[in-house]
C-alpha cells in the first residue's frame, strides 16, 4: 500500500488539509512524551530598524506544510528517530518592556529544558537566543555555530544592550557561551565603526567573513567548525539574513553576497554528529516578502537543524 494511504498519520495527509503546526508535527501543551520540542518565540522587541519578526513563527508553521517526513540527501528521518512535537508559543505578557520579556522567554525554556526537552525554535528577532542560552546554559556553558550577516556581539544601542545585535556579547559575559567554541560564518556589510565586531575577535570567537567562505568553499569551512566545536555541547544558531537577500528578502536587516540557500542547507548538513544540544531559525519577517519564500526557507533550515539534532541524540550511532 502506498505510504499516501495511510491517513492516520497527518504528517502524510493532503498538504493543504489540517491545522498548520511546525513540520505537521503533532502539537501539545504537554511536555511528557516528547524528546524534541518545536518552539515558536513570536517576539521581535529587540529589532534595531524594520520589525515584524513576531510573525514569523506563524507564517513559518504554515509555510512548513510543504516539508515531508525523510532527508533526502541524509538519510534522516527524524520523527521515525524521536518524538517530535509543536509546544506552542514561548509568548510574553509584557511585550513591552524587553528586560521583561526576555526573562519570561527564558523561563519558558527552562520548563521545556527542566522536563528534558531539547529545544528547536522559530523567532523572533535574534534577541531571543540569550534567554534560551539563560535556560540551557546557566550551568553549563554552550559552544555555538552562528549562521548570519552580522556577529551579534555589538555592545549598548539608544540606550539598551539587550538587541538583536549584541545577544552573543551578553550570552559571553554572563558565562553562558564559550567563545573559544564559537564560529560566526557569513560576516559582511557596511558598518559604521571599524571595530564593530572586535568583541567577537578579542575574545576568541572564529569570524568567517563572507569573502573567506566564498574563497575557501563551504566544505573548509565547516571542518574547521566541526574541529573548533569539538565534542562539547553544541547550539546552532540560523539568522536568515545570513542567506542573501535574493533567497531571503523577507528580513530586518538584509545585506547582500550572502551565501546561498543550497550553501546553507550543506553547511548544517556538515554539523551532523556533533553534540547538538538545540538550535533556533531566527529574523523571518514575513511582511517584507509577500511571495512566502522566506518563511519556506526558515521552515526548509528548521528541518535540516531538526536532523541533524535528532541524528545527534537519538540515531542508530547513539
Amino acid at each position: 500500500m502506498s505510504p499516501y494511504n495511510k491517513n492516520d498519520d497527518p504528517k502524510l495527509r493532503p498538504r493543504y488539509t489540517g491545522i498548520p503546526t511546525f513540520l505537521r508535527a503533532e502539537y501539545t501543551n504537554s511536555l511528557e512524551e516528547v524528546d524534541i520540542g518545536l518552539v515558536g518565540i513570536p517576539f521581535d522587541g529587540g529589532v534595531t530598524n524594520r520589525p515584524g519578526a513576531r510573525h514569523g513563527p506563524r507564517e513559518i508553521r504554515n509555510q512548513s506544510s510543504l516539508i515531508r517526513t525523510i532527508n533526502q540527501s541524509t538519510g534522516i528521518a527524524p520523527h521515525e528517530l524521536c518524538r517530535i512535537r509543536d509546544i506552542g508559543d514561548a509568548w510574553v505578557s509584557s511585550p513591552y518592556h524587553l528586560e521583561t520579556s526576555l526573562d519570561e522567554i527564558a523561563q519558558h525554556f527552562e520548563r521545556i529544558h527542566t522536563a528534558g526537552v531539547i529545544p528547536l525554535s522559530a523567532g523572533g528577532d535574534h534577541s531571543v537566543t540569550l534567554p534560551i542560552f539563560r535556560a540551557i546554559a546557566k550551568d553549563n556553558p554552550v559552544g555555538m555555530v552562528h549562521f548570519d550577516a552580522h556577529c551579534d556581539t555589538g555592545d549598548d544601542y539608544l540606550g539598551s544592550k539587550f538587541h538583536h545585535g549584541a545577544p552573543f556579547r551578553r550570552a559571553v559575559e554572563e558565562g553562558l557561551l564559550d567563545p573559544k567554541r564559537t564560529v560566526q560564518i557569513g560576516i559582511r556589510g557596511s558598518v559604521n565603526m571599524p571595530d564593530m565586531w572586535d568583541f567577537s575577535h578579542d575574545t576568541g570567537m572564529r569570524v568567517i567573513y563572507m569573502e573567506e567562505l566564498h574563497e575557501r568553499g563551504w566544505k573548509s569551512v565547516m571542518d574547521e567548525a566541526k574541529e573548533i566545536v569539538g565534542d562539547g555541547r553544541t547550539y546552532i544558531s540560523f539568522d536568515v539574513d545570513g542567506l542573501d537577500p535574493v533567497y531571503a528578502p523577507g528580513t530586518g536587516t538584509p545585506e547582500i553576497g550572502g551565501f546561498t540557500s543550497a550553501e546553507a542547507q550543506f553547511m548544517i548538513r556538515a554539523l551532523r554528529g556533533l553534540n547538538l544540544v538545540g538550535g533556533d531559525v531566527v529574523e523571518v519577517a514575513p511582511a517584507f516578502d509577500p511571495s512566502g519564500n522566506t518563511a519556506m526557507v526558515g521552515a526548509t533550515i528548521l528541518f535540516e537543524i531538526l536532523c541533524v539534532v535528532a541524528d545527534s541524540i537519538f540515531g542508530k550511532n547513539k
